[in-house]
């Protein structure tokens, strides 16, 4: 897999045993990166965001530590400046700063998705992955998620990629689309021309049918 950072957004639709390549190799901007380890490693994963399929907050922690740990735990910045950085995130997101003193099991669902996204923006990343984004909200909301990853992408001039099954949410959120079918990328085109991709198991897959030749293996009595 080779990126590019480009300003632009790319969204990864995964079939029936989405699977993952071995000994893939992984270049960005040209450079080949599987390998890398100590400093090296860190600089490089330093220009990543990362918002999780459950937000993965910590419990233990307040919101605005949430979305500061990288800055806390990996840049070593001082925690004044960066819970000023976390509230101004937080703003970003549509959350207001009395909500910075929350826990985490305070917050709703969607609450607890913006803190993860507020987090993931926290650094100003260059490339930020969202791994299934709108999973577990309702169309609403997932909606609301859908345009503050937009704009917080526009903001930041960022790159990304998206892991999802929401084709409500790959139509707004991307530039590109790639199919992802037992491992392999089996369709890669723009948002815009996935509706007339020629392509059978694009079609059955945006169109949910069970029918096709993506066959799900289900267990009859």
């Amino acid at each position: 897999m080779a990126l590019f950072p480009q300003v632009e957004s790319l969204v990864v639709g995964a079939g029936d045993h989405a699977g993952a390549a071995a000994d893939a190799l992984i270049r960005i901007d040209g450079d080949e990166v599987a390998g890398l380890t100590g400093g090296a490693r860190d600089r490089f994963l330093a220009r990543f965001g990362m918002l999780f399929q459950g937000a993965a907050l910590f419990d233990s922690l307040p919101v605005w530590e949430n979305v500061a740990f990288g800055l806390i735990q990996g840049k070593n910045m001082a925690r004044k400046e960066a819970r000023e950085i976390a509230i101004e995130k937080l703003g970003l997101v549509g959350l207001g700063p009395e909500v910075s003193e929350l826990f985490p099991a305070e917050l709703s669902g969607g609450m607890q998705k913006r803190v993860g996204l507020a987090r993931a923006i926290a650094a100003d990343p260059e490339i930020i992955f969202f791994d299934e984004p709108t999973t577990g909200l309702d169309p609403i909301m997932a909606d609301v998620i859908n345009n503050l990853i937009v704009d917080c992408v526009k903001r930041l001039g960022a790159t990304t990629i998206s892991i999802t099954h929401d084709m409500a949410s790959a139509r707004k959120i991307a530039d590109d689309i790639a199919m992802i079918h037992k491992g392999e990328i089996i369709w890669q085109g723009t948002a815009k021309s996935i509706d007339d991709s020629g392509n059978d198991y694009v079609d059955q897959f945006i169109h949910g049918r069970a029918e096709g030749p993506i066959q799900m293996e289900v267990l009859k009595p």
